[in-house]
């Protein structure tokens, strides 16, 4: 498994260095691989931990009161009503998806969605249910019908929401948004797409698997202030030495890159001259804006 040192965990995460020792040394709470010469390497399932302890104590939950076994959960932030309603809707949804219940599922989301903002539901039910139906495939517990079933559904369910979100309002930003070439899903790209325009950004989408070569001419053509990549696989050496150095050098602008791939390839995108965000949407905005500022 691929190792990360504690500076680009810092920079993923947004949690410092001396932070991260004190939850290792004061509460336990997260344990690193250490090497011969006593530095530490974190994994990327360290790195899903790290998110998760953020997201309890922005809830306001003390550091102190954080105990290891509540890092192994699945759903990564828990509301005022506690992290069961989150689990019932996760395994309901579960349920549904295994049937092909197309009918259920809609009541599932939409009842979630008539209590709680798109921000909250993407964050404890959506990407706990995603992460849910990726073990259950790898662990031969599912199937890839029921990983495309639920994919499909969910691309139409927020296509749809974000293709009749409110328009001009936004005062913020223009960034254009774009999947990484080879990268052919499109949920994440829609889920940040939505969550950042709710944020007031201005967000110009061109979809997954974007040739990198033509969004320098496209960000600049629309007054951009970045460019934003999304993937979910680790980008090609192609990708990653050549176009992204040329896109960077071209556009002018910030070029960032969020999700899984910015995390399996964060040296190689700094290397190039981007941003890498991590997988963690909160986070990605906050960095986003920080860069932007």
């Amino acid at each position: 498994e691929k190792l990360y040192t504690i500076g680009t965990v810092s920079k993923l995460t947004g949690v410092g260095a001396i932070t991260l020792r004190a939850w290792e040394r004061r509460y336990g709470l997260i344990k690193p691989v250490r090497k011969e010469s006593g530095h530490r390497l974190f994994t990327r399932h360290h790195i899903d931990q790290i998110n998760r302890i953020t997201a309890l104590t922005q809830q306001g939950m003390r550091i102190s009161q954080i105990r290891p076994e509540m890092l192994e959960t699945e759903s990564r932030a828990e509301t005022d009503e506690g992290s069961d309603i989150w689990s019932d809707k996760l395994n309901s949804m579960v349920a549904a998806i295994i049937d092909f219940d197309e009918d259920r599922l809609e009541e599932i989301y939409n009842e979630a969605l008539s209590l709680y903002p798109i921000g909250i539901v993407t964050r404890n039910l959506l990407t706990p249910l995603l992460i849910e139906l990726g073990l259950r495939w790898v662990s031969n517990e599912g199937s890839i019908a029921e990983e495309h079933f639920f994919a499909f559904y969910l691309r139409n369910k927020i296509g749809a929401r974000y293709h009749h979100r409110a328009r001009g309002n936004n005062q913020g930003p223009s960034v254009l948004l774009a999947g990484l070439p080879g990268e052919n899903h499109e949920i994440g790209l829609l889920l940040f797409a939505l969550t950042a325009h709710e944020a007031g950004y201005r967000v110009i989408p061109l979809g997954a698997n974007m040739p990198l070569n033509e969004l320098a001419y496209v960000a600049r053509k629309k007054n951009c202030s970045a460019i934003l990549l999304s993937g979910a696989l680790e980008p090609s050496s192609q990708v990653l030495d050549k176009d992204l150095q040329k896109l960077v050098k071209e556009a002018g602008m910030p070029v960032m890159v969020g999700g899984l791939a910015s995390v399996y390839a964060c040296d190689a995108i700094n290397r190039a001259g981007a941003e890498a965000l991590g997988r963690d949407v909160e986070h990605g905005l906050a960095r986003i804006k920080d860069i932007l500022s």
